[in-house]
């Protein structure tokens, strides 16, 4: 099914995105295809398995390496000053253990975006994944996914970047700028959740001293998440978006990594949205 001027838009969360997975793998077995997706953090290492079209491949990194230590560890943390080792998530596993396919993804006609979150000023950056190398892809989806505190900032073509949820957590709104004037939006908490703000303001202001408009896009992250679930909401009411979120309570965190746990999640994600699959059809057709 091709879906014209639909955008498909992804949350980040961390582990949560396997029940974003399990939409995304739904999509791809029921053939159903958008022109444009766009994701941050976990939303864009998602994503980038649906632009290329490999089916369960997320799944297959889940069961096998995300209880690796080497995966996301406090060990990595303490020796590599990152939670998850980098190289071996976006350089080894794509590369060499679960192949990635670049070639699909180049040659999608899925345009794939993914948002990262400049350290110097604290706006979002969006790029084309379609057009980046094989490197800088996986280099951008890394700064994507870069949480604060537990990762290094990442280089990326000369300048620095961090989790791309800082800045804009559900990118709906470049989707709309861009030309899409309706949206598919996969969530990965809860109807009813509202972000709560971050207590530890001097904490986060000492912890990124030299980068001030960072801090402040790290503190006002509650505000603006918010605000885009008001529109989100309106937005839902005038037909302009389909929202898929969870059913119940998510109590899962975005560094849980249990594989059975996470597995039961992209079950989940897979049930749920086979359940709204006529719903969204009809939607699709209007």
């Amino acid at each position: 099914m091709q879906t014209n001027l639909t955008a498909l838009v992804l949350e980040g969360g961390g582990f949560r995105g396997m029940y974003t997975s399990g939409v995304l793998d739904t999509f791809l077995k029921h053939k159903i295809h958008f022109p444009y997706c766009i994701g941050v953090s976990a939303g864009a290492a998602y994503g980038a398995s649906y632009a290329s079209e490999q089916f369960e491949r997320n799944r297959e990194v889940n069961l096998k390496y995300t209880a690796d230590p080497r995966y996301m560890s406090f060990r990595n943390l303490i020796t590599k000053g990152n939670l998850f080792d980098w190289d071996f998530v976006y350089n080894e596993i794509p590369n060499k253990l679960i192949p990635f396919d670049y070639d699909t993804l180049h040659q999608s006609p899925t345009e794939f975006k993914i948002g990262i979150t400049s350290v110097e000023t604290g706006d979002i950056r969006f790029v084309s994944g379609n057009e980046l190398s094989n490197a800088d892809l996986m280099q951008a989806i890394t700064a994507s996914s870069s949480l604060p505190f537990v990762s290094h900032l990442v280089p990326f073509q000369d300048e620095l970047y961090m989790d791309g949820g800082i800045a804009d957590s559900i990118p709906v709104q470049q989707a709309i700028t861009d030309g899409y004037p309706k949206a598919v939006v996969i969530l990965t908490r809860n109807k009813g959740y509202r972000k709560e703000p971050i207590k530890q303001t001097r904490l986060v202001r000492w912890r990124y001293r030299k980068y001030p408009q960072l801090a402040e896009a790290i503190l006002s992250r509650s505000e603006r998440y918010n605000q885009t679930l008001d529109q989100l909401s309106q937005l839902e009411v005038e037909g302009k978006v389909f929202i898929i979120q969870p059913q119940g309570t998510m109590n899962v965190s975005r560094i849980e990594n249990k594989p059975d746990k996470l597995d039961h999640l992209y079950k989940m994600g897979i049930k749920e949205a086979e359940q709204l699959l006529p719903q969204l059809t009809r939607w699709l057709e209007q």
